[in-house]
């Protein structure tokens, strides 16, 4: 029979209009009702969960994507996030920019829900906690569509968060899931321009790409992260081992981790094979260029670094190094090769510094720390919807206020245009 998703769209976009008569206390104390909810319902979504791995494994699925899709010790965490999420200010309703003009006109701008977000996303049936947390939080309503090796578990959380809904005063069909995997839907759900405000894929380049030529909705892309750190001659090296072990080996299978390792040659003699000694016990293999791979003459841990191996995101224990001259090459390189996601600089030269922060044009650029930190939850946001990559509208971790928009509120006392 198949979903008609010119209805789901129609429901949350009555949803949406519902939510924004809602109080800031009805809100929070839906999220805490949903946590309590997916608490109490934690065997029913772990044993779905189960199923999911099990098929993943049958399939094939990497690691990579193995560890997103398990819930098995996360679900807590999960949780949790979301009752950080309930406790954090309400942005909507907000008020700035407020200024009275020479003619006497009141202006300024109030914060407002953005309305319905699709958010199509693969392997991570973490997001669909995340998601509906932060949407019913700042009054929106989604539509979500994840992947074909979660629908089991998406089912079991949805349904959790809709039954929970309906014990609250706020619209059950605030969080709707898609619970087909035929791709056609995603191509139906690209185009309810009608109904739906904003697309966020959260996946792979493919997704992505997909979604941008086929969208008649703005589509906010991101996620993507072939990640860099550049450690100059000045560097304190012990630090700098500690961040670069902490960027690649913490979560290899997420954005945020680290994929390509610059130093400068000056110090590459030194710190290259420290690097690779400390991290191999980790896991970590190596895809080197010529003057690493020198450094590292007949080490088993290490390779020739191949052609495209600077454009790849690994998700996994494996780390791009290379030799480079100076700060200019390191820029060029991450400008060349990087996605705009997370880069940083390991340094304690301060005019360096302020020229890698100046012209690196990625989302969030780092000095003398881990990439692991582009986390909404990391940098205070509670949790995060997505992390954008793109320039407008909003960069980086994607948490409550870059779930809103706002309108302009213009009071006069009888005010004509002469």
């Amino acid at each position: 029979m198949g979903i008609d998703m010119q209805a789901i769209g129609q429901r949350a976009k009555d949803a949406a209009r519902a939510l924004r008569n809602f109080e800031t206390a009805d809100k929070t104390a839906a999220l805490r009702t949903i946590a309590d909810a997916i608490d109490a319902n934690q065997n029913a979504i772990l044993q779905a969960n189960a199923i999911d791995l099990e098929n993943g494994r049958a399939a094939g699925l990497s690691p990579a994507l193995l560890d997103r899709l398990d819930l098995q010790k996360r679900l807590s965490g999960v949780t949790a996030d979301m009752r950080r999420v309930a406790e954090l200010p309400d942005p909507i309703g907000e008020e700035f920019e407020a200024r009275t003009l020479p003619n006497g006109l009141q202006i300024r701008k109030r914060r407002v829900p953005i309305g319905v977000l699709g958010v199509i996303y693969e392997a991570r049936p973490n997001v669909t906690v995340d998601v509906a947390g932060l949407c019913l939080k700042t009054g929106n309503a989604v539509i979500l569509r994840g992947g074909s090796e979660t629908l089991n578990s998406n089912i079991a959380l949805v349904d959790t968060i809709r039954e929970a809904l309906a014990t609250t005063s706020l619209p059950v069909d605030a969080v709707q899931l898609i619970r087909d995997t035929d791709r056609r839907y995603v191509g139906e759900l690209l185009r309810l321009s009608d109904y739906v405000d904003m697309i966020i894929p959260r996946g792979g380049n493919a997704l992505h790409t997909f979604c941008r030529e086929h969208s008649t909705i703005p589509v906010i892309t991101g996620g993507i992260g072939i990640c860099h750190l550049y450690v100059d001659e000045t560097a304190d090296l012990s630090a700098a081992l500690n961040i670069v072990q902490n960027a690649k080996v913490q979560r290899p299978s997420v954005c945020n981790a680290l994929d390509t390792l610059l130093v400068q040659d000056s110090i590459a003699g030194q710190f290259i094979p420290r690097v690779v000694e400390r991290l191999a016990e980790d896991g970590v293999t190596f895809r080197v260029d010529d003057k690493a791979t020198a450094l590292l003459d007949g080490n088993p841990h290490v390779s020739p670094a191949q052609e495209g191996d600077w454009d790849t995101e690994w998700l996994s224990l494996t780390l791009g190094i290379r030799v480079v001259p100076d700060l200019d090459t390191a820029i060029t390189h991450i400008q060349t090769h990087g996605t705009s996601h997370s880069d940083g600089i390991l340094s304690t030269d301060a005019a360096a510094i302020e020229r890698f922060l100046n012209e690196i044009d990625s989302a969030a650029v780092y000095v003398n720390a881990s990439t692991r930190f582009t986390d909404g939850g990391q940098l205070g946001l509670g949790a995060e919807i997505a992390v954008s990559t793109q320039k407008l509208h909003a960069r980086g971790p994607m948490g409550l206020k870059e779930l809103t928009t706002y309108k302009w509120i213009i009071v006069g006392e009888g005010h004509v245009r002469e």
